[in-house]
């Protein structure tokens, strides 16, 4: 309590002014002390009017004053003979002036101007009488008024017919007093001008603390006293809260606080310190480091030591390596294993590196356990393995990763398989085939031995044919027939193992006539030619044999190339470059438009040889129908004409309903056009980032299933996409996916400014969507085009967000190459997610296959049950790159920011206008706050509010790492 004024009866002459009847004695108290008193004692006179006023007292900002009265009233029915206008109260009055102007007539002695307060009652009266006077009973009376506004004011006790006395008047007001609490400093501060007000004080942060949460504030009530706290401030990283939270100091030298808040400095972890006070970590010392993702009260570690005691197991051209851990981890327990290959020996002048041939088994780096199977060896060969430890900080050494090493030599072995076989040419009776050399002879080859018989005979009738050459003619055949067909190698080591089964099928009498027929004319006019050719040709072909044997690149001769599955009798693909003329896959596999019946309505986009348009066909005899229009800009070259048809000729041959299809082209005019069925919605990845959160998962799988089919029927036709991705799946109007876009062998062959294709071998890969094989080896599968779906469904999933994010190519290489594959997007249910990491298996063979893929996609869709499992935020497993498909909330400076990161933006002002402006607000929110903000699209709404969701576990992960 502050007090404005205290009045004492020893001051009474210095501090009153009386208008009449009040005067100024001596008395005693209850305790019989003596005491100076003003008092008035006229009750035998009727209409009593005693005024008795203070001198100014100024107001010193407060708004609310208080007044505490001690008096004393005489029991009137203890008067004798006292008339009834006796009175046990009086009054209290105060008048407001900026400035002291009062005088003994003004302000006039009178209700009107002064402002009556209350009339005041006395508790306790008193009635006896002494020889040594009147024993008084003192009451005390406080009241308050306001609010006053001006510079001062008096106060005045007015008595209107009783016998009391007025001891003590004491005038205060109330503040809050300066405080410091939360962090923050608040000043003393006036309480309001009712005794219900609560006035608000804003906080400052003390020294070295900032705001946590905002506006800092402290409600200051009519009592003077603090209540309602609201938002606080921490101490700074490199800062502790001492002496109860009042001040911020900083970590002494060996100690350090990575964050703001209440926790106290930590010392420095083992192997580091500090070079100052306030630090928020502690450097390593020299030798030791830490990792990006190491908590920074995890001491500092070091590179291991050499693994121990390398033994090895040679088998052939195979060996077994196994070893003993480092004797000394660095202290981590990440540590892993690469495998070191050299060949040693040859000719060659020391040991090289091996290539990329040699297999390992489960891997050559980043080995877990502490063994590993090498295999596709060279015989006959030296080899060094050096077996290197490593752990999660060996990049940050500036030297080599200490390693054991051993020598071995392998021994004789087979050659391996042979994995190409082509088809040459073929008649009614014979076909001519050829073969590559194994990709490890382990020897010089001696001869082959090429093993055939009739798809529907048993494998135990079949017929075999030597030949020292890799090519060989087959006689004796029957028209129209499909044969089975494998060959092996031999070395002075033995026979290899046979290759795969291959199905090619002789001429029926009916195509051998028929080719006759089209090529007699030019036969007969051109026979001079021919002759010359012919000779040509033939020698062309001996000196091919000898040299290089009859691969499919280097011939320069061929019939068309045929394939057939293991399926009896089912065509497939047929490669249009093995043609010796291109526009004979084109008339075969793509029927020609009269270019009268094709009406181009607009232009819709561009492609990498023209315009892409949008329009009618109408083919005679049948209804109009809307159709996308591929054409080729004039001025082409040869080249790229075969190269934008050869794309119609791929097309051609599919009919599925998931693989878009083709109606047909026009060569014939100008310009050059492929016309294909017309899909409304586009591009899958654009369809699916225009339309974020629209659709339910069931949908989402759906499409999925059509895309898998589609890919399906392809890799049953043995053809090899290379490129798949969303952005090469086209979608219509019933949302039905269909493969599209057939030409990245343009890609692999001709320059591109597409950054999506990067320069790998020669050529341009896709390398965020192809797998670790295709992108080092060039070994284009159905298996890698299952990574490829893999990377599609994640592209469905996160509605078209790009794989790996802003990484580099390079980047991405690196990260699969170290075991990392994309985290599951969010709302992925876990069965699609472990179905993508099952098709991102680094070993293609443990990949499943597309027939599987649908097998397994079919079974989610009639048991919905099983999407219901979501995927953790976070995988158990420790990967070397950061989760980034689930934002942190706490890398953002603003709501906005975070707004943006989830691709919201477009609601900031929403959020703001509703004072959704602090993380600690947004975090509480429900879907009714979500939908009052302004959020009606379904989609939106839900993405928001698993972000919040996300949120909120994030801080609690956070509150649970300061517990």
């Amino acid at each position: 309590l502050l007090f404005l004024l205290i009045v004492l009866t020893q001051n009474f002459n210095s501090v009153f002014l009386c208008l009449e009847q009040w005067e100024e004695v001596s008395g005693y108290d209850e305790n019989m002390n003596t005491i100076r008193t003003y008092q008035v004692c006229n009750v035998f006179d009727s209409n009593q009017n005693n005024w008795v006023r203070t001198k100014y007292i100024r107001r010193r900002g407060a708004q609310r004053i208080h007044v505490e009265m001690k008096f004393s009233v005489r029991d009137c029915s203890s008067i004798p003979n006292v008339p009834g206008s006796c009175k046990e109260t009086f009054n209290l009055y105060y008048y407001e002036s900026d400035s002291d102007t009062a005088n003994r007539n003004s302000p006039p002695w009178m209700e009107n101007p002064w402002i009556k307060v209350d009339t005041i009652a006395a508790d306790e009266s008193f009635s006896q009488v002494d020889l040594g006077g009147r024993v008084m009973k003192i009451n005390t009376e406080v009241r308050s008024f306001g609010p006053v506004s001006k510079n001062g004011f008096y106060l005045a006790f007015q008595d209107y017919g009783g016998c009391m006395s007025l001891i003590a008047v004491r005038v205060f007001y109330r503040k809050c007093p300066r405080i410091i609490t939360n962090g923050a400093l608040f000043q003393e501060t006036l309480s309001g001008a009712e005794s219900t007000s609560l006035v608000a004080a804003r906080g400052v942060c003390i020294p070295n603390a900032e705001e946590v949460d905002v506006p800092i504030k402290l409600y200051c009530n009519g009592d003077g006293e603090w209540m309602v706290p609201i938002g606080r401030c921490m101490c700074k990283a490199g800062n502790e809260a001492v002496e109860n939270g009042t001040v911020c100091r900083a970590c002494p030298s060996g100690f350090f606080k990575s964050t703001q808040g209440d926790q106290l400095c930590l010392q420095c972890p083992i192997n580091s310190r500090t070079t100052s006070e306030g630090a928020i970590n502690c450097v390593c010392r020299n030798g030791y480091y830490r990792t990006d993702s190491d908590p920074l009260q995890m001491p500092c570690t070091t590179v291991p030591s050499a693994p121990q005691a390398v033994i090895s197991s040679v088998n052939e051209t195979s060996v077994m390596l196994e070893w003993m851990s480092p004797r000394d981890s660095g202290g981590r327990e990440d540590v892993v294993y690469n495998i070191i290959c050299k060949s040693c020996g040859g000719g060659r002048g020391g040991c090289t590196r091996c290539g990329d041939n040699v297999q390992f088994v489960p891997r050559q780096l980043g080995l877990t356990e502490s063994r590993v199977y090498i295999s596709d060896l060279l015989a006959h060969t030296q080899y060094t393995f050096e077996v290197q430890a490593v752990n999660g900080v060996s990049d940050q050494s500036p030297y080599s990763p200490q390693y054991a090493s051993v020598n071995i030599t392998t021994n004789q072995a087979a050659p391996s398989t042979v994995s190409i076989m082509h088809q040459v040419s073929r008649s009614v009776d014979s076909i001519t085939l050829s073969w590559s050399q194994p990709d490890q002879p382990n020897g010089v080859i001696l001869d082959y031995e090429l093993q055939y018989y009739e798809k529907d005979l048993s494998e135990h009738n079949a017929s075999t044919i030597r030949s020292q050459t890799n090519t060989v003619v087959i006689r004796g055949l029957k028209p129209g027939s499909i044969y089975v067909f494998q060959v092996r190698a031999r070395t002075v080591a033995g026979f290899g193992r046979y290759s795969g089964k291959l199905y090619f099928q002789t001429m029926t009498e009916e195509e051998y006539n028929t080719s006759i027929q089209e090529k007699l004319p030019l036969i007969i006019g051109s026979a001079a030619a021919g002759l010359v050719f012919l000779i040509a040709l033939v020698v062309i072909i001996i000196v091919c044999n000898r040299r290089r044997g009859f691969d499919r690149h280097d011939s320069e001769y061929t019939d068309k190339l045929q394939h057939y599955t293991m399926t009896p009798g089912m065509k497939i693909y047929i490669d249009p470059f093995t043609y010796e003329d291109p526009n004979e896959a084109v008339r075969e596999f793509a029927k020609e438009i009269d270019i009268s019946c094709v009406k181009i309505e607009q232009v819709i986009g561009a492609g990498e040889f023209g315009e892409v348009c949008s329009g009618n066909l109408k083919l005679p005899g049948k209804r109009e129908m809307f159709v996308a229009i591929k054409t080729l800009k004039s001025g082409y070259t040869e080249k790229q004409r075969r190269d934008f048809l050869s794309e119609a000729s791929i097309m051609g041959q599919f009919d599925h309903p998931n693989v878009i299809h083709l109606e047909g082209v026009v060569t014939k005019s100008s310009p050059v056009m492929i016309i294909t069925e017309f899909m409304e919605n586009g591009s899958l990845d654009t369809f699916l980032r225009q339309n974020d959160g629209q659709f339910t998962v069931i949908q989402l799988v759906g499409m999925l299933r059509g895309i898998a089919s589609g890919m399906k029927y392809l890799a049953d036709m043995n053809y090899v996409h290379r490129d798949l991705a969303a952005r090469n799946i086209l979608v219509n109007s019933n949302l039905v996916c269909k493969v599209s876009d057939f030409g990245l062998s343009r890609f692999l062959e001709d320059d591109t400014s597409d950054p999506t294709y990067t320069s790998a071998l020669g050529g341009k890969i896709p390398i965020r969507w192809t797998a670790p094989e295709a992108i080092q080896y060039r070994k284009f599968t159905s298996a890698s085009d299952v990574w490829s779906y893999g990377i599609v469904m994640w592209e469905v999933m996160s509605y078209g967000e790009r794989p790996y994010w802003d990484m580099t190519n390079q980047d991405v290489i690196n990260a699969i190459e170290q075991d990392y594959r994309l985290p599951p997007p969010m709302d992925c249910p876990s069965a699609l997610h472990q179905l993508m990491l099952d098709c991102w298996q680094k070993d293609r063979n443990n990949r499943p296959k597309f027939s599987q893929i649908v097998n397994n996609l079919d079974k989610m869709i009639r048991n919905p049950n099983t999407l219901k499992a979501m995927t953790p935020l976070s995988s158990g497993v420790h990967l070397p790159l950061l989760d980034r498909s689930i934002p942190d909330f706490s890398t953002f400076s603003s709501v906005d920011e975070w707004l943006d990161a989830i691709k919201m933006g477009q609601y900031k002002d929403n959020f703001a206008n509703s004072d959704f402006s602090t993380f600690d607000v947004v975090s509480q929110m429900t879907m009714e706050d979500i939908l009052r903000v302004g959020v009606t699209l379904a989609g939106h709404q839900k993405k928001i509010l698993n972000s919040i969701q996300m949120m909120r576990a994030q801080m609690n992960q956070i509150q649970s790492v300061e517990v």
